[in-house]
């Protein structure tokens, strides 16, 4: 039996539960009531890209002028013909826009931050404020380093997604270091939106009031870097947007770059920097990288580099310190007073063997490895941007290269059928390529190779400059984390070629080959069912070595391990 003041004190708890709940909801439904309010004022300022004026469609506010005459000077002219000519397609696709990039309605919109990602500009304000409270979760992330970018959705905002990038800080002492990085920022958000699939994207001025960069230098450097991307892709459109202080030197500059006619064509020649980069706008010469060691005979150092070892000046990744391991210091000169001992240093081996270069002192090897390191690395970077972007389907659908299995210590294999490679009917261009963007993924890890030298003719075998150029270009960690590369069914010209190249061109792989008469011998490192191979290569296996010819060792160890 249950007391009157029992359920009296149950139906107080119950009620003040019931009070105790209803500020919450009531908290919340007023800030949902908010959001969606302050939703529909943003929906009714929401600008779409028909509503903008294209680049071939903006008024000239002056006519340019005619330097017609002049142009056709070689003596006065920075460029015989137009670097930059007339395109209607281009200009098509292109907007300069006075305005908020927060309201643009597009696929993705540019924000130009620090390397903590909370730097507060007139930009980032605007955005982040539209996003709403979800968008601040990018604060936790800081990751991003400079030049680099990273993309978040976009949340509330029109655009679906803001590619954030981390600009320079502009100084003279490093100008040229200073706008190479500043191309860099401009050049990643391009190619990533293309990554991405995105169609239209809006640039902010990435080098902002805040960054100290001259705004001619910057204006020359970011439609430079349009420019060229526009003309390598023919779908996107960008939107540049600026404020009202930016517009004026933007639209200056533009008509050198994305000329309307070809009275401002011809107007551009004589105008236009003699510097105007490479195919993606990026400057070749970087001046102030070029750094001039005076031989002091009294200081050398012994530098024992391993050319299996983790240091090498090719393997080195953006942001990251160069470092050298075995440093010997040799002082037994200074101390005994007899003549210099002139220690030698062994740099990158492949190199020295190849050219004969000369031994080097370590101030001078450090610096010169450790730029050339960092220059291959971006040519590297390029080259991969571009594998992620292209049509390759021209190379893969030939089937010649792809990954089968694992071998008996899990390392990845890739297969190589030499017989099924046109080298001469083929884009080497897009097969380096491909090659890139087949292994890039893999090589973060020890791997091995098979190669199938099977029924090749000299219809099949690529110059050996190419293979040079390859070998070169590829970095280090293709040839540190490659373990063991399977060369089956050689031939005696074949074993003798790769001899030569091993021992004058690629010493440090000369150990991992192995030529194998028979698919079977194979089968002692990778399991028979963790190889997918054509089967005119096993039809002529059996044909030339019979059945069962060899009895692989299975166990967990390998030829190459």
């Amino acid at each position: 039996m249950r007391l009157v003041p029992d359920i009296y004190n149950e139906n107080i708890e119950t009620a003040l539960r019931r009070i105790a709940k209803q500020p919450t909801q009531f908290a919340l439904d007023k800030l949902q009531q908010r959001q969606q309010k302050e939703q529909r004022q943003y929906q009714q300022q929401f600008v779409t890209l028909g509503s903008l004026t294209r680049w071939s469609e903006h008024h000239k506010d002056s006519q340019p002028t005619d330097y017609s005459q002049f142009s056709a000077n070689p003596d006065v002219a920075k460029h015989p013909t137009s670097p930059f000519p007339c395109d209607g397609q281009i200009n098509n696709r292109f907007v300069i826009w006075e305005g908020d990039i927060s309201q643009l309605k597009v696929d993705a919109i540019t924000n130009s931050t620090d390397k903590t990602l909370t730097e507060k500009n007139q930009t980032s304000k605007k955005s982040f404020g539209r996003a709403g409270t979800a968008s601040t979760f990018i604060h936790d992330v800081n990751q991003c380093k400079t030049g680099e970018v990273f993309v978040t959705p976009g949340f509330f905002l029109p655009s679906k997604y803001v590619i954030h990038t981390v600009s320079p800080i502009y100084s003279e002492k490093h100008k040229t270091a200073s706008e190479a990085i500043l191309h860099t920022c401009y050049r990643n958000v391009l190619y990533k939106a293309r990554e991405l699939g995105f169609g239209t994207v809006a640039l902010c001025d990435i080098s902002s009031v805040q960054r100290n960069f001259p705004p001619a230098t910057s204006a020359h450097i970011a439609l430079r870097t349009i420019r060229r991307f526009l003309e390598q892709y023919r779908a996107e459109i960008v939107i540049f947007c600026l404020e009202s202080n930016e517009r004026s030197i933007y639209e200056i500059v533009a008509p050198l770059y994305f000329p309307r006619d070809r009275l401002e064509e011809e107007s551009a020649l004589l105008q236009l920097p003699k510097d105007i980069g490479d195919l993606y706008g990026e400057r070749q010469q970087l001046t102030d990288r070029q750094i001039r060691i005076i031989h002091n005979p009294q200081h050398f150092v012994m530098i024992e580099a391993d050319d299996d070892s983790d240091t090498s000046p090719h393997d080195l990744e953006m942001g990251s310190d160069v470092e050298y391991s075995n440093i010997n210091l040799s002082l037994a000169a200074q101390l005994t007073g007899t003549a210099h001992s002139f220690t030698q240093m062994q740099g990158d081996l492949d190199r020295q063997r190849l050219l004969g270069d000369r031994p080097r002192m370590v101030y001078e090897s450090v610096l010169d490895d450790g730029l050339e390191g960092i220059e291959h690395q971006e040519r590297y970077e390029r080259l991969l941007r571009r594998a992620k972007t292209e049509d390759l389907s021209e190379v893969s659908g030939i089937g010649c290269l792809y990954q089968s299995g694992v071998d008996r210590l899990g390392r990845p294999v890739v297969v190589f059928c030499g017989k099924w490679f046109p080298a001469h009917n083929i884009d080497l261009e897009k097969a380096l390529l491909y090659l890139i963007y087949l292994l890039d993924p893999i090589v973060k890890g020890d791997y091995v190779i098979a190669y199938f030298h099977t029924l090749t003719s000299s219809n099949n075998y690529p110059s050996l400059q190419w293979l040079k150029d390859v070998y070169s270009i590829l970095p280090y960690k293709y040839k540190k984390n490659l373990k063991a590369f399977y060369i089956v069914h050689p031939t005696f010209w074949t074993k003798m070629m790769t001899w030569w190249f091993t021992t004058f061109m690629a010493p440090a792989i000369k150990t991992k080959v192995h030529s194998l008469p028979g698919v079977e011998h194979l089968y002692s490192a990778i399991a028979k069912d963790q190889l997918e191979i054509p089967a005119y290569i096993t039809e002529y296996d059996m044909a030339t070595n019979g059945i069962h010819y060899f009895q692989p060792i299975t166990n967990t160890s390998s030829p190459a391990s």
